[in-house]
């Protein structure tokens, strides 16, 4: 293998795509939307609000990172973007066993997208070069075992989804830009 190439894609990943950052903090936010939707009207709409937010991440991600002033492209064969891509199937297959959770006992929803959610962020180690997604995948998996053991309510367990990203996305946002600094 040629880790130089490696590398170079690596870090054409990084500095197109912010690091990731933006990713994580609309996911964040997407999340705690489905929190507050939770809390207000019902788990439900919370679900399809995680659902439907969640179809959205990228879109949404792209464009706060060009408004960052990032490409938010990369060349076309970069293989890293096409594990992402990869990435994305496995995502939607889970996305749709947590559903199928929701409709035997709706508790188990957010604990399973949780953890479907921390162990794609893992996947995101290798795309970035970050060791910050092994951490924050385990942090989700993690929350996602307490929330299911400790039975905490769905509204509870989105808010946790969702801070746990916000303050990621802050931790990715502030290392990349020490490293931009520093060049």
């Amino acid at each position: 293998m040629n880790t130089a190439l490696v590398d170079a894609h690596q870090l054409e990943m990084r500095d197109a795509y912010y690091d990731g950052a933006p990713g994580i903090l609309v996911s964040g936010v997407v999340w705690l939307a489905a929190a507050a939707v939770c809390f207000q009207i019902g788990v439900s709409k919370a679900v399809w609000t995680l659902l439907i937010g969640g179809a959205l991440i990228h879109p949404l991600s792209l464009v706060v990172t060009k408004l960052l002033g990032r490409s938010a492209s990369t060349a076309k064969g970069n293989p890293h973007k096409m594990l992402a891509a990869a990435s994305t199937v496995w995502l939607i297959v889970c996305c749709a066993m947590a559903y199928g959770l929701f409709l035997l006992k709706p508790t188990l929803f957010f604990p399973a997208m949780m953890a479907t959610i921390g162990c794609r962020y893992m996947v995101f180690a290798s795309i970035y070069a970050r060791p910050v997604y092994w951490v924050l995948g385990a942090v989700l998996v993690a929350g996602a075992n307490a929330v299911l053991f400790l039975g905490v309510s769905p509204a509870v367990a989105a808010g946790m989804g969702g801070l746990i990203e916000v303050v990621f996305a802050c931790v990715v946002f502030s290392k990349a830009e020490r490293r931009a600094a520093a060049k």
